[in-house]
């Protein structure tokens, strides 16, 4: 998400809140909306699971579906980038 916002010049401050990011992404590209609000739930994921002992781990399940929704996100936003600029 951040990699669109600079592609397109759009500040954005030092964040893992995706809900912040996403709403960002789609007031830059409103075609990702729908998918962004789905990325909601993986902010989480960016301290819930840090410390050891601090909670339980998500299931395989869960993980599963989280890593796909990442992964769809991903190549979304890639293919509203040029190609010369995709990894």
């Amino acid at each position: 998400m951040k990699g669109l916002l600079a592609w397109h010049d759009r500040p954005f401050r030092k964040t893992h809140n995706l809900v912040e990011i996403g709403q960002a992404c789609a007031a830059t590209d409103p075609g990702v909306e729908p998918l962004l609000r789905r990325a909601a739930g993986l902010t989480e994921y960016a301290w819930r699971f840090r410390y050891p002992g601090d909670a339980q781990g998500p299931s395989a399940q869960e993980t599963q579906e989280a890593v796909g929704l990442a992964e769809e996100i991903q190549q979304v936003l890639l293919s509203r980038l040029p190609p010369d600029v995709r990894p």
